[in-house]
């Protein structure tokens, strides 16, 4: 039987006021993190929260109190987010060095197996709000960022997680991967119904981006992913192609009335009604290898 992998982002930047049904206290987050471990999902992914403040922070003391907490439970692969450079809640330029502490800080504590590494800039702009605003903004990915990210995973031997939003992302994130000699990455073809970005899902975008990954980084993992979309209409083709597929109040519309555990439940449905298994942790370990 082929075997597929599946992938909860929990929360991401969008704070309740956008997702009212994400988990934000370490509390929320280790039992949703538990609860779509056992409903299927190999890896789980988290933004940190300010409890006092609903914003996100960066925390590597309660980003290691919920990675532990999950995987302590369960063998799953859990992994942290980056500052959102360009949002409200990184408005400032930082350096390459500031830009990963927290990540850095948990590597060398060992609780790292992948971390986001996104190999480019884009502007995020929803179309609903083009009329009359709020504006977008410019996420920013700089080259020196990016280098400083693949040498810590080189040295602490963890995955980059790569979110490709444009196919130059693709492009440049094997380059520096292979001149830098970091552990594979893991591409993550990020689609979108609501964003301006990239690709809708559509069949003829996933069979783009894999040609590209095909030529500059053949064999590679990869999965369909996005912000404010629904991926049922490459779902079918993903599988039938080799990708995994992640799902999540990260990526899910606005104001979903769906949460974690239930979408999490529905594509481990899906994937087994279509005749794959799902993969475990162990097994994502050696194909990352």
């Amino acid at each position: 039987m082929p075997t597929t992998f599946l992938e909860c982002a929990l929360n991401g930047p969008w704070s309740r006021a956008k997702q009212p049904l994400m988990p934000i206290t370490p509390e929320e987050l280790i039992a949703e993190g538990i609860a779509c471990a056992r409903a299927g999902a190999t890896v789980i992914h988290l933004h940190v929260y300010d409890p006092a403040t609903g914003r996100q922070w960066e925390n590597p003391e309660a980003y290691a109190r919920v990675i532990e907490g999950i995987r302590a439970v369960e063998d799953v692969i859990v992994y942290p987010t980056l500052p959102l450079a360009g949002s409200l809640d990184a408005p400032r330029p930082m350096t390459p060095e500031e830009r990963f502490a927290t990540v850095e800080i948990l590597a060398r504590q060992g609780l790292l197996e992948w971390a986001v590494i996104d190999p480019g800039s884009t502007q995020l702009t929803a179309f609903s709000d083009l009329p009359d605003g709020p504006p977008g903004f410019l996420y920013r990915n700089s080259e020196e960022e990016l280098r400083h990210g693949l040498t810590l995973a080189r040295t602490h031997g963890f995955h980059p997680s790569y979110a490709i939003y444009e196919p130059g992302f693709l492009r440049l994130g094997a380059a520096l991967a292979r001149s830098i000699g970091s552990p594979t990455p893991i591409y993550r073809f990020m689609f979108s119904d609501g964003f301006t970005y990239g690709f809708p899902p559509r069949a003829y975008a996933l069979d783009a981006y894999l040609a590209l990954l095909q030529e500059c980084h053949a064999g590679a993992p990869w999965m369909v992913a996005g912000l404010q979309v629904e991926l049922s209409p490459i779902l079918e083709a993903t599988l039938a192609k080799g990708g995994h597929i992640r799902v999540g109040l990260e990526d899910a519309p606005f104001y979903s009335l769906t949460g974690n555990l239930a979408q999490t439940e529905a594509a481990a449905t899906k994937i087994k009604n279509a005749g794959y298994g799902l993969g475990t942790a162990k097994e994502l370990r050696a194909l990352m290898r």
